[in-house]
């Protein structure tokens, strides 16, 4: 059974998802090009945010206190961060379009169905294409491409190009 720290938010926790909240319509229909205005409302919420980061305003993060974001990274229209445990993205990382990185699953065993946070890694240079999901506690090694609609649950080497459902390993960048 997992230590209750692990299955239920804390009430801080539940504060700052409510103000979170209430912050989302401006950040939705923030222009698109108000990059350092999205840098500055996630640093606000607790978010480690590079120089030159690009986020979209159609991206969906949960949780910004548990991120952190490396220098000129873009995180594109429609992507879903849900921040349960830390999500680390590397330097000159791109997530594409309706990418999703997921840092939380349930104990499926455990008659309580607890949350179980587990962090993602992402390193420097890693391409996340379109509509990739990349699961809980999963690296993804520097320099790595994950292909279009993969489905990453195993961590990924650095220099490795991986496709499909499971992600199998195709190639070297």
């Amino acid at each position: 059974m997992s230590p209750r720290g692990l299955r239920f938010y804390t009430p801080a926790d539940y504060v700052r998802r409510v103000l979170w909240a209430l912050v989302q319509p401006l950040w939705r229909w923030s222009p698109r090009l108000c990059w350092g205005w999205r840098r500055m409302v996630l640093r606000v919420f607790g978010a480690k945010v590079g120089q030159g980061v690009r986020v979209y305003p159609a991206a969906r993060i949960h949780q910004p206190w548990h991120l952190v974001i490396g220098p000129r990274c873009t995180i594109a229209w429609n992507c879903v961060l849900y921040c349960l445990a830390p999500v680390t993205i590397g330097a000159d990382a791109v997530l594409s379009q309706g990418s999703q990185l997921c840092a939380g699953d349930h104990a499926i065993r455990d008659p309580e169905f607890p949350i179980l946070k587990r962090p993602i890694v992402v390193g420097d240079g890693v391409w996340v294409a379109a509509e990739a999901f990349i699961g809980p506690g999963v690296s993804i090694g520097d320099r790595a491409v994950v292909g279009a609609c993969a489905v990453v649950m195993r961590s990924v080497l650095a220099g490795t190009v991986v496709v499909g459902n499971p992600a199998r390993v195709v190639g070297l960048r």
